[in-house]
């Protein structure tokens, strides 16, 4: 009786896990349209950039609402105006690459790029099945540093500091994918709606950290 319990409870277990990733994706797929649509319109009525306050400011409280309300259906509205909003400050972004020489070429192979190292750590971390739970602390230390050094790139006007924190959030947001994901699939994260926020900004940091460095090589920026 004992073993048939613990089979049930694993069998049970595996079942909320998978609901969870599928949650996941579903909603990831649906917010990464909807904040390429925002970056359409951006574009489309010409946004001009965001300044780095505005753009602080919008996130941080849209986040803290999704956070706080992401055990309720509340909790999905708040993930989609956050991904709009992080949708309609890309606009600018790549409004200003189109316009350089190389631009189109650029963006297609930042898209490429990371839609490709998205996957393939995906699916890495799905089938592997290992735990990458001990990047936590190195990853909370290293989003805080690269976090205030792409401030003071940004306010100091410090190109060389600028690359290299682009280098490093590439390096960041890949090991996010492969943590969140790991954290999925071992029970570390129960909760799709905060999955999907940390999927969503990885990818988004991925992508302006690659179209960024591209561009830098290019020769276009």
């Amino acid at each position: 009786m004992e073993h048939t319990g613990i089979l049930g409870r694993s069998q049970a277990s595996a079942l909320a896990t998978s609901k969870v990733i599928r949650n996941t994706y579903a909603l990831l797929a649906m917010t990464l349209t909807f904040s390429a649509l925002m970056a359409g319109v951006s574009m489309a009525v010409g946004l001009p950039f965001f300044s780095p306050l505005v753009f602080l400011g919008g996130y941080f409280a849209l986040l803290f609402l999704t956070v706080k309300c992401r055990n309720s259906g509340a909790g999905i509205v708040c993930v989609f105006a956050l991904t709009g909003f992080m949708g309609a400050t890309l606009g600018p972004i790549l409004s200003y690459y189109l316009a350089t020489p190389h631009g189109s070429m650029l963006v297609m192979q930042a898209l490429g790029a990371t839609a490709f190292i998205f996957f393939a750590l995906s699916a890495y971390a799905l089938y592997s099945r290992k735990d990458f739970s001990f990047m936590r602390g190195f990853l909370f230390v290293g989003l805080l540093v690269a976090f205030f050094a792409g401030l003071a790139a940004v306010f100091f006007e410090l190109s060389t500091l600028s690359l290299a924190v682009s280098a490093a959030f590439i390096l960041l947001a890949s090991g996010l994918i492969l943590y969140q994901t790991s954290e999925i699939i071992h029970g570390g994260e129960t909760n799709y709606i905060m999955a999907t926020v940390t999927l969503y900004v990885s990818i988004y940091n991925l992508f302006i950290s690659l179209l960024h460095l591209l561009s830098v090589f290019s020769g276009d920026d």
